[in-house]
């Protein structure tokens, strides 16, 4: 069987929005999507109520994803949609999905007020365990926030995209990462804006300890990320390419660049560790306060 974009699908209107992405996204990779709609079996006492028997439950379950698969084949001819039906605990049930998927898609509540995520406790689970990629939409997303205005200045989604962003730290990154960024830029024809926030040495402000020479520093973090970056250049020459290297919060620098962005990509380190979300505090951050959707790879 082809490899899939897999979208966990709920009935909501994040997992809708969801959805979409997931569609727009196995039009760009030429695969099919796949809509899992997961349920979990409710206590007999509560199946045997009127309101939740076991006609009703299997109702409901089989038709949340055939309406949207309906409605996706609708919106995007072309575009192979699959189902499935999976019963169990969300998260687990999720991250079995991802195993034979290229790119899992999950949704997140919008903050209002905020502009950003609010990922609840199954998205932030299936991230911190799915080796595949995972991307985070958010409710609301339209195809035409991805894209630049057009000429009149009004959002549409004929315009070119936005660019996709990187976060990356030299210390800690991996192939898997610039390679989902540039393929993701690369299939987008848009650019890829890499972000680096790093920080002064731990010695800074201890008495006795030497000022740092900022210049220097700004210099040595400059070209750890142009070194990293200079292969790929080369394997995706089409793709133009931005380098920012800044002194300051990486997770300020990455929210405020996704809000001209069509994807911002951020890591995560894979740790065998069965307690805990393991997700890293800026990928955790960006998760939820990014304004365009977020894809974090996972990498060794």
């Amino acid at each position: 069987m082809p490899s899939t974009v897999t979208v966990g699908l709920d009935g909501s209107a994040e997992s809708r929005a969801a959805a979409e992405w997931a569609a727009r996204e196995a039009k760009l990779r030429g695969l099919p999507v796949k809509l899992v709609h997961v349920w979990e079996p409710v206590p007999d006492p509560m199946a045997q109520a009127p309101l939740l028997g076991a006609e009703t439950l299997q109702h409901w379950t089989e038709r949340v994803p055939r309406e949207a698969a309906e409605g996706l084949r609708l919106r995007h001819p072309g575009v192979e949609v699959l189902t499935e039906q999976m019963s169990g605990r969300p998260a687990e049930a999720l991250c079995a999905a991802a195993g034979d998927a290229e790119l899992l898609v999950l949704g997140s509540r919008g903050l209002s007020g905020f502009g950003g995520f609010m990922v609840g406790s199954v998205g932030l689970a299936v991230v911190a365990h799915v080796e595949r990629p995972v991307v985070l939409v958010r409710a609301g997303e339209q195809a035409a926030d991805e894209h630049r205005p057009d000429p009149a200045g009004i959002p549409s989604a004929a315009a070119p995209f936005r660019p996709v962003v990187l976060g990356l730290d030299p210390a800690n990154t991996s192939e898997a990462l610039l390679a989902f960024a540039f393929d993701a830029a690369a299939r987008r024809g848009t650019s890829l804006r890499i972000v680096h926030g790093w920080s002064l040495p731990p010695y800074y402000g201890v008495s006795l300890a030497p000022e740092p020479d900022v210049r220097t520093l700004e210099r040595t973090e400059a070209a750890a990320v142009t070194d990293l970056v200079a292969p790929w250049r080369t394997k995706f020459p089409d793709v133009e390419v931005t380098e920012e290297s800044h002194l300051g919060s990486a997770v300020e620098q990455l929210i405020g660049a996704s809000r001209d962005a069509s994807l911002v990509v951020v890591g995560r380190r894979v740790r065998r560790s069965p307690v805990g979300t393991h997700i890293g505090h800026i990928t955790h951050a960006v998760l939820h306060h990014a304004v365009a959707p977020v894809a974090v790879v996972a990498h060794h």
